[in-house]
């Protein structure tokens, strides 16, 4: 090897960035003497902690990978290093340097190495410099890239994301040399579509504009025969008919807009449409009706298929999609008036639909043609009558001449809350711990943390420090500087104590017990790193039983006799989170059994059994308001200008050392200026106190309600979390379902659905207390929206807590009827069915009021519908 060509001078040069002399070592070098550089260049950097560089101001990765392209013999070798953890960033270099280099050494793998590193691109978070670098090592080496969903994803990414208008996205993509290979991977990777869908700086305004470019330019190549039309279209179809999120299927529902089908090209593909009609998303499904019309309009749609779909389609809640579709079958049954029996059979299957109003149309249309039915039709249809809602199963007996249906029995209750699970069995062993702590590093939930820190002490004395010591290496237990409490970073520091090395935990568990339920595993999981070598015990008190956080008395109790046999006194923070575990309705047999125990510990315990635990806290309801417009920074989008949040008092003063810190809490007057941070690590919240939910829902409600009023995203799932928890339901436990129920997205909707139904099916009352808060949040203010509201508690009404509904009904209306919010008829409409199945009767004024105004607004329709309900 040239004595100037060695690893210590590589790397001395990459330390100090200065890439060119590393090129010129590299250049300067014979090949023989490149390849005898590779093993001690391979040694160096397998060596080197790819971590430490980070604390400083030059990376040497560049310098370190342009040696690797300038030595290795093989594509594997070279891959493999520049693969290794910590090495990513070299490629933030321009990669023409190294194809200086490359070219140089006239390598024949440089195509294998790029084909080899797109494919060990994220499939996710692709870094455009990542990519553009295995880009450049294909081109340059003339290999086909693969259609892997990193390398198509961080293609199209480069594209639609630079916005520089010239040359155009369209001039790139007809020249592009990898767009025949991995355009068809953009419709066929679940996904994409979102990617696709972005929007771009408009070159005429300078603004940015939402509309997505990659439909209209695919189009266009299509247009210009750049594209096959026939495999664009294929391809288009067959991406809507495989569904996907509706955002990912944006991009195209707009290329089968812009490429504009012929009627013969809609009827080749008017099997697929039939089948996204119905079940489709509600942005596929309008599409889809409209191309399946203009088919039927050509006279090349059976009736048949019509009429199937119809009836599917007639139950969808999107509206606007039924009434369209009543329009149609209107139209076709003026076509073909001989099959009107078969037509308004199917206009029939409209009575199931969840509206009113939809019930009522569909109705109406039967009733303009009865006069072409028979009376075996009539009959049918009749009996149809008995799904109507409100006064309408009435007058389809009156319109269709036949006798009124009676009307369904009451809707039975949910049937009870199962048990909550146990846990599964405590880890038996060092590998089984080592595969829990790798899992835990990339999921962290509350259940493995418990299980983790059990087997911590459990197996100590089984070659355990030994065993686990190489997982230290792993950067998540590296202390960063600021974040010195990490929960990762603290189980490094208690797994180094197994070896006597633990020594900085202190901090941490003195700041860990500052804070509400949030901070408390930090604080035991320092208190395990402090107490392994000064305080050994031989278990955890704390363990629970059952994965709400549970823990049986009679297994605390154990565990405590066991402790005390032992002659040692348990750890104080483990203590006080068992006692916290523990049902506070205790067994008197179990109570007696534990107050023979002698230790300062079991007499701790057999007190609290008696005084039936913590008592509940007091919590309060709290309103945040910005009492002037001038208070509200104009550029901060995210304030809020009010909110209800609840504030939370001990109901006692002693106790435990952990009742104040958790059961106190403060709010300030304003609501807080900046978008809140969404709620994360929900179970290792709900965890702490599991007999004590309102007060984890307080602590979290400034998460929650950023879900309603801020549009936030994630943190519904606490919900259902703390409604398998026990406790009373307080103001702080409302505010969190409704603000859940009301939440921006979805998956959180339906989370606070799901503990809706689980509470409804509880012991505790809520109902009541939720109507209330739903009429107070939905007021003037409009703190938050009924609009979404109205789907969530009509889910839970299909799901069997109707009679709950109906508490939450009766308890908002009065409330809501006088501000008249938007969403309201919605809400007449849903409560007209569910007092309907419960046989509800009420005496209202505030509905009485709005049902008595003249006029023929749909909210005066359906408050007299409800008034007509209501008054049997």
């Amino acid at each position: 090897m040239s004595s100037r060509l060695s690893w210590q001078a590589l790397d001395r040069s990459a330390r100090a960035g200065d890439l060119d002399g590393i090129a010129g070592l590299l250049l300067s070098a014979t090949e023989d003497e490149r390849l005898a550089a590779a093993k001690p260049v391979e040694a160096g950097i397998r060596a080197v902690d790819t971590d430490l560089w980070w604390r400083s101001d030059i990376s040497p990765t560049p310098g370190w990978a342009l040696a690797v392209i300038g030595c290795m013999p093989t594509a594997a070798r070279a891959a493999a290093l520049l693969g290794r953890r910590g090495m990513q960033t070299w490629s933030r270099t321009s990669p023409d340097r190294f194809l200086t280099v490359a070219r140089a050494r006239e390598l024949t793998w440089l195509g294998d190495l790029g084909v080899r590193l797109a494919e060990r691109l994220p499939v996710r978070d692709v870094w455009f410099e990542d990519w553009r670098f295995a880009a450049a090592l294909l081109r340059a080496g003339g290999a086909d890239p693969p259609v892997t969903e990193g390398f198509v994803r961080g293609w199209l990414n480069q594209l639609l994301r630079a916005h520089q208008p010239v040359p155009s996205l369209r001039q790139r993509l007809r020249g592009d040399p990898f767009l025949d290979r991995l355009l068809p991977g953009v419709f066929e990777i679940d996904g994409l579509g979102a990617d696709a869908a972005v929007g771009h700086l408009s070159p005429r305004t300078g603004s940015w504009d939402a509309t997505p470019r990659f439909p209209s330019v695919i189009a266009d190549l299509v247009a210009e025969g750049r594209l096959e039309r026939k495999v664009i279209v294929d391809a288009t179809v067959d991406r809507l008919v495989r569904g996907d999120r509706a955002s990912a299927l944006r991009p195209f529902v707009l290329l089968h807009e812009a490429l504009a089908l012929t009627t013969d090209e809609l009827a080749t593909y008017a099997p697929d449409y039939a089948r996204l009609l119905p079940d489709a998303p509600s942005a596929v499904a309008g599409p889809a009706q409209r191309a399946l019309r203009a088919v039927d309009d050509a006279g090349r749609l059976e009736l048949r298929t019509l009429l199937e779909v119809s009836a599917a389609t007639l139950v969808r809640t999107e509206k606007t999609l039924v009434r369209a579709q009543l329009s149609w079958l209107e139209r076709v049954l003026r076509r073909e008036p001989q099959r009107a029996a078969d037509i308004l059979r199917t206009v029939a299957a409209a009575f199931g639909h969840p509206a009113p109003d939809i019930q009522e149309r569909a109705l109406t249309l039967i009733g303009r043609h009865r006069d072409r039915l028979d009376p075996a039709t009539l009959a049918d249809l009749g009996e149809a009558a008995g799904a109507l809602a409100g006064d309408l199963p009435a007058r389809a007996a009156d319109l269709l001449g036949v006798p009124a249906v009676a009307p369904a029995p009451a809707v039975p209750g949910l049937p009870p809350v199962l048990p909550v699970a146990e846990v599964p069995p405590p880890i038996s062993g060092v590998a089984e711990l080592r595969e829990e702590i790798v899992l835990l590093m990339a999921e962290e939930t509350a259940l493995r943390w418990e299980r983790v820190l059990a087997a911590l002490i459990a197996l100590r004395g089984c070659g355990l420090a030994e065993a686990l010591a190489p997982l230290l290496d792993r950067p998540e237990f590296t202390e960063q500087a600021w974040m010195p409490q990490h929960r990762l970073v603290l189980l490094g520091e208690a797994i180094r104590a197994l070896g006597g090395r633990g020594q900085r935990m202190l901090p941490a568990l003195t700041a860990g017990q500052r804070g509400g339920p949030g901070s408390v595993l930090a604080a035991r999981i320092a208190e395990v790193g402090v107490e392994l070598s000064r305080s050994p015990v031989p278990l955890l008190l704390a363990t629970p039983t059952h994965v709400n956080g549970s823990l049986d008395a009679s297994v605390l109790l154990e565990r405590l006799a066991r402790i005390e046999a032992d002659g040692r006194q348990p750890w104080q923070l483990d203590l006080h989170q068992a006692l916290l575990r523990v049902p506070r309705q205790a067994d008197p047999a179990l109570a007696a059994r534990a107050a023979r125990l002698t230790s300062p510990a079991g007499r701790q315990f057999a007190a609290w059994l008696a005084e039936g635990g913590m008592p509940d806290p007091v919590s309060t309801r709290l309103k945040q308001r910005i009492g002037s417009k001038s208070l509200r920074p104009a550029h901060d989008r995210t304030v809020v200008p009010s909110r209800v949040l609840a504030t939370l008092r001990p109901a006692r003063t002693g106790g435990l050392p952990w009742e104040e810190r958790l059961l106190t809490l403060d709010r300030p007057a304003l609501p807080r200026h900046r978008a809140t941070d969404p709620i994360a690590e929900t179970d290792i919240l709900t965890m702490v106190l599991p007999h004590h939910r309102e007060a984890t829902a307080a602590w979290a409600l400034v998460g929650l309600a950023g879900l309603a009023d801020q549009d936030q995203r994630g943190g519904g799932h606490l919900l259902p979390l703390l409604a398998e928890c026990t406790g009373p339901v307080g103001p702080a436990m409302t505010l969190a379902l409704a603000y859940t129920l009301a939440a921006r997205h979805e998956a959180d909707r339906v989370a606070g659905v799901d503990a809706f139904l689980t509470l409804a099916a509880g012991p505790e009352p809520f109902a009541a207390a939720l109507g209330a808060e739903l009429g107070h949040l939905c007021g003037p203010d409009s703190l938050i929206k009924l609009t979404r509201v109205v789907p969530a508690l009509a889910d839970a009404h299909r799901a069997g807590a109707t009679a709950a509904v109906w508490d939450v009904l009766l308890h908002a209306l009065p409330l809501l009827l006088p501000k008249s919010p938007r969403g309201l008829p919605d809400l007449l409409s849903l409560a007209t069915q569910v007092a309907r199945a419960v046989h509800g009767r009420a005496d209202m004024p505030e509905l009485a009021a709005v049902a008595g105004r003249n006029g023929t607004s749909r909210l005066f329709r359906e408050a007299r519908r409800l008034q007509t309900v209501l008054a049997g």
